[in-house]
């Protein structure tokens, strides 16, 4: 495309130089002089677009795609210059007199065929723009377009001067610098915007309304946005509740990448997790994160948060590896203690139940203990009123394990799916022979 962009302006100087020096015309060579900077506009878009499609390296981890942006900035400074010279020659011939123009029928004709090609780039290089989201091909058709409206003016004030009409030719030539200024104005703020990194209003906007559709439990603390080369780059910091796991904090920055990438088409986003910390997050949760930052801590379960006597106190269970000593499992105990009222005053102490880490075991299915798994579905239905859906043994060193799982209404909270997999878990200890332990798991 720049290629042919090259070719045109190459020809379209040619032509306009010709009939301008054959007529006298200023306001045919200023727009052969605008065609020389639309010259330089498609050899500076092929050099960038060439510069920009190159990958990330090391000394830029962003790409080279400013390459198009410092392309058309240079474009809208040689527009300016350019634009300057043709008012001041339009005034002088204005305000001295002189340059008389021969607006022959062969030299409108020239001004006819230039507006024909000036139309047909400028709606190509639009569409190429749009489906690339080049800036530089985007800057070329803006400054074709502002050729087409020159081409105008230069063939009405050829006709003017045909018809009799004095200094029409300089007027027009005025017109056309005005455009070339209004042209090269937009283009230098644009691309000055690009290069400073400023942000894309209509990306951020939404790229936030997406985050912010994700729901409260994710909280949006920062988006900074840049645009370049047509993509965006989208830099976010979310905070997630304290108790969150590495996976699950994991699986939210993917959910809010996905969320910006459909909001704004081809961004590159990168998310950081904070944990949240505001007034309104479960105490526990704080607790639980606030422990699982000591370094030799390896599980930490069933948090609890107690008012005694207007203090606030929190309780636990430590697991470590079963064979830490005593006094160095009391030493890691302590620095949960001090971790935890450190980081929340509110909380005035911890107390911690100390346990060993589950050593992994060696089991086996068993799949004719008839009478252990009846007495089991027995169990089931007298506390649940109907049978399981579904009930496994697996034979340990240390005796039986049953595996239950319960159907449950789709209507019953978890506190009682929880009270009533406790209910059948201590009734199958207690009352089925060989079994030492029962894993219950209640589904709707």
């Amino acid at each position: 495309m720049a290629i042919v962009s090259i070719a045109a302006a190459v020809f379209l100087i040619v032509i306009k130089l010709v009939a301008g020096l054959a007529s006298g015309s200023l306001a045919f060579i200023s727009e052969a002089i605008h065609s020389g900077t639309d010259l330089v506009s498609a050899i500076l878009a092929l050099f960038a677009i060439s510069v920009a499609a190159r990958p990330a390296d090391r000394d830029h981890p962003y790409g080279h795609g400013k390459a198009e942006h410092l392309s058309a900035a240079a474009e809208a400074l040689v527009l300016v210059a350019v634009a300057i010279w043709i008012s001041v020659e339009a005034i002088q011939r204005i305000a001295e007199g002189g340059g008389h123009v021969d607006a022959t029928w062969w030299v409108i004709g020239v001004a006819v065929l230039v507006l024909a090609i000036d139309l047909l780039r400028t709606v190509t290089l639009f569409r190429a723009a749009r489906q690339h989201g080049s800036a530089a091909l985007k800057a070329s058709a803006m400054h074709f377009a502002s050729d087409m409206a020159g081409t105008v003016a230069v063939l009405v004030g050829l006709l003017l001067v045909r018809a009799g009409v004095e200094n029409a030719d300089s007027v027009a030539a005025l017109f056309v610098s005005a455009l070339v200024l209004i042209a090269g104005a937009h283009l230098l703020r644009e691309n000055i915007n690009a290069l400073m990194d400023s942000v894309p209003d209509a990306d951020e906007l939404a790229a936030r309304r997406a985050v912010e559709a994700l729901g409260p439990a994710i909280e949006l603390r920062r988006l900074r946005m840049r645009q370049s080369a047509g993509r965006s780059f989208a830099d976010v910091v979310i905070g997630v509740p304290p108790g969150e796991a590495v996976g699950r904090a994991h699986a939210v920055a993917d959910v809010v990448e996905d969320a910006i990438e459909r909001a704004v088409p081809g961004a590159d986003v990168v998310v950081h997790v904070e944990p949240r910390d505001d007034d309104d997050q479960d105490l526990a949760d704080r607790v639980l994160a606030s422990a699982h930052a000591v370094p030799r801590v390896r599980e930490v379960h069933n948090v609890r948060i107690l008012h005694v006597g207007g203090r606030v106190e929190a309780t636990m269970h430590l697991k470590l590896p079963p064979d830490t000593p005593l006094g160095e499992a009391g030493a890691v105990a302590a620095e949960v203690d001090a971790a935890v009222t450190r980081d929340i005053p509110q909380v005035s102490a911890v107390r911690t139940h100390l346990e060993p880490l589950d050593a992994a075991g060696q089991g086996e299915e068993l799949s004719d203990a008839r009478d252990t798994e009846a007495a089991v579905r027995d169990v089931v239905a007298a506390v649940c009123g109907e049978a399981p859906h579904d009930v496994r043994l697996v034979g340990t060193g240390d005796g039986v394990v049953a595996f239950v799982t319960l159907s449950l209404g789709d209507a019953i909270t978890l506190e009682q799916a929880h009270d009533t997999g406790g209910a059948v878990r201590r009734r199958i200890r207690t009352e089925v022979p060989g079994v030492v332990d029962a894993f219950v798991e209640a589904r709707p």
